[in-house]
């Protein structure tokens, strides 16, 4: 289905990321993967990505809170694939605190991680969109983007911002055959909500039983877990010509979290 286009993946060497990567390879996509974790592990997981697809698997290692990495994380792979066709801002961080202890740095860096990286690598991929006359922009947001949880002020106010973005990029480049939508997931069980698991029991005084059952999966209708593959099977068909005519999009996958 994506025979040939070229995807970049921030924040793609682990959780919905790679998830996200394995689908688009499978489909035929050539990937530059990126993020975070041990060199011979980034290795491991690139080379088996490569063996599942039909072209390159490539890894660019740019830091999301530096703008002049993540414009050369886009420049190298135009030069190394050919092309950027997709562009799939991922990269997120978490941190969960009560507003009057909430430390400044953390809030730059979720500032910085989920909100402003997409911004650059978004501004350095669509002139190339625009020569090649396609273009697919995806940005994994949250059902925060939506609503509002407690003790996330970061998260929250950085997922507004996403999907602002999203909406004012998608009316920008909508006469040039690109979209921009975002896919704002529930709860999905990956290493970065294992985190918060304890860290939510604690700033509530709660067990972390309770956290899942209570805070998590309460807001959730059909009381389970978003799947990667459910993520992944969006993304897919947002990349396809049947997708072409969602634009500017929010659409949850949230178990009906944000129908309340």
């Amino acid at each position: 289905m994506l025979k040939g286009k070229v995807a970049i993946i921030t924040g793609s060497t682990s959780g919905i990321g790679l998830g996200l990567a394995t689908a688009l390879v499978r489909a035929g996509a050539h990937v530059m993967l990126n993020g975070l974790g041990d060199a011979d592990e980034i290795e491991a997981t690139r080379s088996t990505l490569e063996a599942q697809g039909a072209g390159p698997v490539l890894y660019h290692g740019a830091n999301m809170l530096k703008p002049a990495e993540i414009a050369d994380l886009v420049t190298t792979t135009r030069e190394k694939l050919g092309a950027v066709d997709i562009l799939v801002n991922n990269a997120g961080i978490q941190f969960v605190s009560p507003i009057e202890d909430f430390p400044p740095e953390k809030w730059d860096a979720i500032i910085g991680i989920n909100l402003s990286s997409a911004f650059h690598s978004i501004r350095a991929a669509v002139p190339l969109m625009k020569q090649s006359g396609w273009g697919r922009i995806i940005n994994m947001a949250s059902a925060h983007a939506l609503v509002a949880s407690p003790f996330k002020a970061a998260y929250v106010a950085a997922k507004h911002g996403i999907l602002g973005l999203t909406k004012t990029v998608a009316l920008e480049v909508a006469a040039h055959n690109i979209t921009v939508n975002a896919i704002c997931p529930g709860y999905v069980r990956t290493p970065l909500v294992e985190k918060q698991i304890p860290d939510t029991a604690k700033a509530r005084g709660i067990s972390e039983e309770d956290v899942i059952r209570d805070v998590l999966l309460a807001a959730q209708p059909t009381k389970k877990f978003v799947t990667i593959e459910q993520l992944a099977g969006l993304a897919l068909f947002l990349c396809s010509d049947e997708g072409a005519s969602i634009n500017g999009a929010a659409l949850p996958v949230d178990g009906g979290w944000t129908a309340h």
